[in-house]
């Protein structure tokens, strides 16, 4: 016993304070005094008690002890359920009921996957106050599908080796279930068993996507290894082709007929869906009415149809290098939605009425009717803008003067101007890469882009006001500010080029980023310069909560343009008709559900776009080794540097550890790569040559050496 004050403390009484203390801060370990200080024992032979009865604490399986610290012992911990989600610095995670986090490191995650509902307990606090933790259990597997590629056959087993590296590497599969399933062929699985993670897992075949290295087998298990589905169940295509195509005279007489207004689309030489059109006419003395015109296709599209629950499942449409895989099925995206030259079509319009310096007297929104006269690419628009001959030359002349006055307005408010040469891959009739070529923005992408943002954004602010002194709920596309930590690298990164950047928030940061990409347009730095700009950006998202869009300086602002590929559209278009009704505000929480559901597919979607770009590029560069080409550094990370050729997309790696000239290492705060002995460096955007070294198209890699 330890006398506490005037009181006695029996041991009972330390042991009790001690597990109070311990069940406390479970992510905690304790040294023997700070127990003993915390239970009242840090004088006279408190310790020493302290310590016999941690020792008894942990025989009894309460206590253990670590690097001479003590710890609630794991099986008493509190438990933490959730899905675990990769984080950036690719670990897992967890999100408490509190919003805390916590990491766990892949050895810490035993069997358990990514999307799979896990128990978690905790291990520690960082220094940094996060929380790490381990994986106790699997409570439920996620069920999510691994593409592979099937080799090692046994006489009872197929190994499938998978392509990602958040997945074990190999999966088996039966081969009495498969008998006649060949090695090389590319697979989609999933793990129906793994209880040890000493063994491989069992998995389940799905489907068999074709042979290794095929075009369509590397597109399908790209779309596959992001969750996205590339062709339609046959009841969806079913539905689709039930849909009538006739307009009926009920369906006339309710909407606004705009089909003897000049009205035209300029879309890319090779699309098949025009969502959108523009028309014009004049409305008076100075005056013009220009109508944006998107296709209706909330009409055909109804709320509860197989077909809505296809489309917000898809959440939009997906551009991989070779393909259009479309979130609506073809008979509505390139036919009955689509707005064809010559042919009538139900829209959602936009109507407004503006004076040469930009004022606008009315605005109107709702359905119509239209018929195209014209489908021009952006090809074909800009040769009328630039000779002012051809069809309907003066009505582009007058919006391409509009869209000029538009543009100038939104970088005076302050909008970020980025513009970069869009590459795209030159493919053969078997989808494999001869070359690159590249798009320049023109006059004529502007013209469509600024009418678009114009339409977007007045749409936003009609459906943001508030009706009955309640707000109503909108689904917004909203931008957040730049964070400041990345902001601050871009700035010291442009100094070693001899420019400033000055500013510290709100309009002056795109004011000074603009002309910052202005000063570096043709020069060597130039790529590098405009990838950090975007970087040191937040990521634009669809939300209920209005922060408005900071890069393009809007207050309000929404996707209404693009209903056949984005089904956030679809919402607003449902918004708008039912507030044009005079509807009360709608669910904000089933909204707001909806719009984390369209972010997370846009970003599945920008993920396997990229990396449809990457396997083109192993393609492309696996025909050129040790060919020597011209680059410059794109990227530093502690273990290599990213190398970004010139005059194309292709960017590869050279590791440190494969350097042998020297022992070099990576200087995180300058952001620079130094050799030991030779004091040679290397930053973002120097000059470099490289020799091919290695491709591996499975894992859509390519690495360089120094030449």
């Amino acid at each position: 016993m330890v006398k506490r004050g005037r009181r006695t403390v029996t041991a009972e009484e330390r042991a009790s304070f001690i597990m109070c203390l311990l069940r406390e801060q479970p992510e905690r370990s304790f040294t023997l005094r700070q127990v003993a200080s915390a239970s009242g024992g840090d004088y006279g032979d408190g310790v020493r008690t302290t310590g016999v009865i941690l020792k008894q604490l942990a025989a009894q399986g309460l206590v253990e002890r670590v690097s001479r610290k003590y710890r609630l012992a794991r099986r008493h911990q509190p438990v933490y359920t959730g899905c675990l989600v990769a984080r950036q610095s690719g670990t897992l995670a967890i999100v408490r009921e509190d919003g805390k986090i916590i990491n766990i490191s892949q050895q810490n995650c035993h069997t358990a996957l990514e999307g799979d509902r896990v128990e978690v307990i905790l291990l520690r606090r960082t220094g940094s106050g996060g929380l790490d933790g381990e994986v106790r259990r699997v409570v439920e597997r996620s069920g999510r599908l691994c593409t592979g590629t099937t080799e090692a056959i046994t006489s009872r087993t197929i190994k499938v080796r998978t392509d990602s590296r958040r997945m074990p590497p190999y999966i088996c599969l039966s081969r009495a279930e498969h008998p006649s399933l060949a090695a090389g062929k590319r697979v989609t699985v999933s793990i129906v068993r793994w209880d040890d993670e000493s063994r491989l897992p069992d998995g389940r075949l799905i489907e068999v996507l074709g042979d290794e290295g095929e075009n369509d087998a590397e597109m399908h298990s790209i779309m596959a290894e992001y969750g996205l589905p590339y062709r339609f169940d046959e009841a969806v295509e079913r539905e689709a082709s039930r849909i009538a195509g006739r307009i009926t005279k009920e369906e006339y007489a309710s909407r606004r007929d705009m089909r003897a207004v000049p009205t035209f689309t300029i879309d890319p030489d090779d699309a098949k869906d025009f969502d959108d059109a523009l028309s014009l006419r004049a409305a008076g003395e100075g005056l013009w009415e220009v109508g944006v015109h998107i296709a209706d296709v909330s009409y055909y599209v109804r709320p509860g149809s197989l077909l809505d629950k296809e489309a917000r499942e898809r959440g939009t449409s997906v551009y991989l290098v070779d393909r259009t895989v479309p979130m609506l099925p073809e008979s509505l995206s390139n036919g009955l939605c689509s707005l064809r030259p010559g042919e009538e079509k139900l829209c959602f319009s936009a109507i407004f009425t503006m004076d040469e310096n930009l004022k606008l007297h009315d605005e109107w929104f709702g359905r119509t009717v239209i018929r195209s006269g014209r489908r021009f690419t952006y090809a074909d628009a800009q040769r009328v803008i630039e000779t002012g001959k051809g069809d309907m030359s003066d009505e582009i002349a007058v919006l391409n003067r509009l869209a000029k006055a538009l543009r100038r307005e939104r970088i005076r408010g302050g909008a970020l101007i980025y513009e970069r040469r869009e590459a795209k891959f030159d493919l053969d009739d078997k989808g494999r890469p001869t070359g690159i070529s590249f798009k320049e923005a023109t006059d004529a992408n502007h013209l469509i882009e600024e009418f678009m943002l114009l339409a977007n954004r007045q749409v936003a602010r009609y459906c943001s006001r508030t009706r009955g002194g309640r707000q109503r709920t909108m689904v917004y596309r909203i931008h957040d500010k730049p964070d400041s930590d990345k902001l601050e690298k871009f700035r010291s990164f442009i100094r070693r080029y001899g420019l400033q950047f000055k500013a510290e928030s709100g309009k002056d940061v795109t004011r000074e980023i603009n002309g910052i990409l202005s000063q570096t347009k043709g020069r060597p730095e130039e790529n590098t310069v405009s990838m950090l700009a975007i970087r040191s950006m937040a990521k634009a998202e669809y939300s209920t909560g209005n922060i408005g869009h900071y890069g393009l300086a809007f207050k309000y602002y929404t996707h209404f343009t693009s209903p056949i590929r984005r089904y956030p559209d679809i919402l607003v278009h449902r918004l708008l008709a039912h507030y044009l009704d005079g509807g009360r505000p709608a669910d904000a929480d089933e909204l707001e559900k909806m719009c984390r559901e369209a972010s997370e597919r846009e970003t599945a979607a920008a993920e396997a776009e990229r990396a449809s770009i990457k396997y083109k590029m192993a393609e492309y560069m696996s025909a050129r080794q040790h060919n020597i080409f011209d680059g410059h550094i794109s990227g530093l990370t502690d273990w290599g540097m990213y190398v970004e050729l010139e005059n194309s997309i292709i960017e590869g790696t050279v590791h440190l550890r494969d350097m042998e000239d020297d022992y070099y290492w990576f200087d995180y705060r300058s952001q620079t790569v130094y050799g030991r002995s030779s004091g040679r460096t290397f930053t973002l955007g120097d000059s470099v040559k490289v020799r091919v070294r290695s491709t591996d198209l499975r894992r859509r890699t390519i690495e360089f050496e120094f030449v």
